[in-house]
């Protein structure tokens, strides 16, 4: 019988399918400690189980509810959708992460079956996140305007579309826009802000956007009227559908999403001649950071350029 079989779930925290994530992190630290992993280690673990709680965007979710598929999206995230770059080892490592504590959870007889059993453990540079080619950009825009003028005018897939275009704005900075942090509507050059807690006040900037996207948000507040003074008051889950929905509508391959507009996004500037450090800072990452982003935005723009998009 192995170690984890043998360890009882510490008082106070007996475990079931039903338990939330956030409490079962504990007992799981606390069976890491028992098994001599360093303060490092537990320290580790404990921030890639955090991110997965980010990720689901509750960490209140069931142990139970965590599917082989959402463990996959969350390891797709890290890549392609967090906005932060995932170096290989820390990839390899959050992967560990989900199977010892699966295997666990497992072992401990928690759960019935391990999801992370059947994660895989790549070697090897991470696939290429997909974009919209130039075309497929046109028909998207083209879809979001005529369902903004249609007989059941709905501005809300013009306005996020564009937005995302313009600015690559991340989901997470998206929700969080409010109608205050549109800037010199009435000037020549106006700007949208993008706001932080004073602890990531360096991920602040101003972003240009259009006086089309302006009038399209206008349309779409008098339709929506969201609370609240926020631009999108919806779920940010709701915003994908909202995106999905514009994909089918488009009749496009790609699928528009979040990740895949801020890509979409920094490959048109770059293609269209921006500067690589303004580029970085329209992004809001640190130098560190644009390392390897930046690696990923011209070999994105090498591949358009080659397929003759």
């Amino acid at each position: 019988m192995s170690d984890a079989q043998q360890l009882p779930l510490f008082e106070g925290d007996h475990l079931t399918p039903n338990t939330p994530l956030n409490k079962a992190v504990r007992p799981f630290l606390e069976y890491l400690r028992g098994e001599g992993k360093s303060p490092n280690t537990l320290t580790s673990f404990r921030s890639d189980l955090n991110l997965l709680g980010q990720f689901l965007e509750q960490d209140v979710i069931p142990l139970k509810a965590l599917s082989t598929r959402r463990l996959n999206e969350f390891l797709h995230w890290l890549e392609h959708g967090r906005g932060i770059p995932c170096s290989r080892k820390s990839y390899a490592r959050r992967v560990t992460t989900l199977k010892v504590f699966f295997k666990w959870l497992h072992d401990t007889k928690v759960l019935r079956d391990d999801p992370a059993a059947a994660l895989i453990q790549r070697s090897g540079p991470a696939p290429l996140q997909q974009i919209l080619s130039p075309q497929e950009i046109e028909q998207a825009l083209s879809t979001a305007r005529q369902l903004r003028r249609g007989d059941k005018s709905d501005a809300r897939p013009y306005t996020l579309f564009v937005l995302l275009l313009e600015t690559g704005i991340k989901k997470s900075e998206t929700v969080l826009l409010t109608t205050a942090d549109i800037e010199n509507r009435d000037s020549e050059n106006p700007q949208i802000s993008v706001r932080y807690k004073r602890q990531n006040v360096f991920k602040e900037r101003r972003l240009p956007v259009s006086y089309e996207w302006l009038a399209g948000l206008d349309e779409y507040l008098d339709q929506y009227a969201p609370e609240d003074n926020l631009i999108f008051d919806c779920t940010p889950r709701n915003l994908e559908y909202v995106l999905s929905d514009l994909t089918k509508a488009a009749g496009i391959d790609t699928r528009i999403s979040f990740e895949a507009m801020r890509w979409t996004s920094a490959v048109r500037d770059y293609l269209g001649g921006m500067d690589m450090d303004d580029l970085r800072e329209k992004m809001g990452l640190s130098e560190i950071s644009w390392r390897e982003t930046s690696q990923k935005i011209i070999k994105l723009a090498n591949a358009q350029l080659a397929g003759g998009e």
